[in-house]
């Protein structure tokens, strides 16, 4: 499957031992880990704004175990956030923020 440009390799990924990745995909060749937080408002702010660091923390150990079991280390990747808006009555928005974030501290090598 295609999304925004983007081969989806895997969705909801969930590492042995903790951590989560929504969608797992590849952008040439550049490996995503992509967060998806939906909301039905922006009345208490974006929803990237709920991805905090120990959310990033989660996300990042879901990113590290998917590496490990490729058996090596990608080149580049990147950390993305997709926003989804859902209004009633309304087609919903979708904002993907590319490189929304940096991987947690010492969790990817």
């Amino acid at each position: 499957m295609w999304a925004h440009g983007m081969k989806v390799l895997y969705r909801q990924f969930t590492a042995p031992g903790g951590g989560e990745v929504d969608i797992i995909a590849r952008d040439g060749e550049i490996l995503v880990f992509c967060e998806v937080k939906t909301r039905t408002s922006e009345q208490f702010g974006r929803p990237a704004d709920a991805v905090g660091t120990e959310k990033r923390k989660l996300i990042t150990r879901g990113a590290n175990a998917w590496i490990q079991e490729l058996g090596f280390m990608p080149l580049r990747f990147r950390f993305d956030i997709i926003e989804v808006i859902l209004r009633d009555g309304e087609l919903p928005e979708i904002r993907h923020i590319e490189s929304a974030f940096e991987s947690a501290p010492r969790l990817l090598a």
